[in-house]
């Protein structure tokens, strides 16, 4: 509209930044298809998954007929994409990486230099998928599969991430480690704005979700995967948790 053409380049670059630094929020990568049947003739990301799902739970399993909601996860080397299809919620649950490498290649790349190919000519490829903002990719820690199951939870220091030495299993964990000790209070105050914030989100989209079903004096009964602000409030449930936990943590830290 604004035949700004360094402001489009821009504006696709920090997106693509957000993408691989994984501030793009997991509704906007849901992948949804429909289980017509389960005898493809080739392997078939959302028929796999709904098997792994039934594996886990049948009850709550989809079934033919239902749509099939995925995300596409960090896997080995060479891992086709049926095999890192993942449900949206187990991901939440479990903080399993997002391939957003795939993503990008395979979601993005080809319709961006359809449509800047014409503008920036033959350089469009190197311009917009290569350059500093490819270069920064961070990728959350899983706590399943893989080599987490060896792997010893150890508490960090809410103020400099250092980690907190003589913690037991099980036992109350301090907020902060000595040398944070004497900045107590502002962290404190700082994890309580970050608990209200987190609760006022999550209060906005539980309201979203009964404007949408009509009632504002009833529970939220919509599960519907096809939907981005399920996910988004499930994210958000999962941040309230978390900030309040570790708010709790400063109970024995006075």
């Amino acid at each position: 509209m604004d035949r700004d053409v360094e402001g489009a380049t821009t504006f696709v670059k920090n997106t693509i930044a957000d993408l691989l630094q994984n501030k793009v929020d997991m509704s906007q990568l849901v992948i949804s298809k429909a289980l017509a049947k389960t005898d493809y003739a080739g392997k078939q990301a959302h028929v796999e998954l709904a098997d792994r799902m039934r594996k886990r739970d049948p009850g709550s399993a989809p079934n033919v007929g239902d749509r099939v909601a995925y995300v596409i996860v960090k896997a080995s080397k060479g891992a086709a994409a049926y095999e890192k299809a993942e449900d949206p919620i187990y991901v939440l649950e479990h903080n399993i990486p997002i391939d957003t490498r795939y993503y990008l290649d395979n979601q993005l790349a080809k319709p961006l230099v359809r449509i800047f190919e014409p503008i920036l000519g033959e350089s469009t490829e190197s311009k917009l998928l290569n350059g500093d903002h490819t270069r920064t990719v961070i990728v959350a820690a899983p706590t399943t599969g893989g080599l987490m199951k060896f792997a010893v939870k150890t508490a960090t220091c809410l103020g400099c991430k250092a980690p907190l030495k003589g913690t037991k299993a099980g036992a109350p964990t301090a907020a902060v480690c000595d040398y944070c000790r004497p900045k107590l209070p502002v962290l404190y105050q700082k994890q309580v704005a970050a608990v209200n914030k987190a609760e006022e989100r999550y209060a906005r989209l539980w309201t979203q979700c009964q404007n949408c079903q009509g009632s504002l004096h009833m529970d939220v009964l919509c599960t519907s995967r096809d939907c981005p602000i399920f996910y988004m409030r499930k994210k958000v449930q999962k941040d309230v948790k978390d900030a309040t936990d570790a708010l709790e943590r400063f109970e024995y830290s006075w």
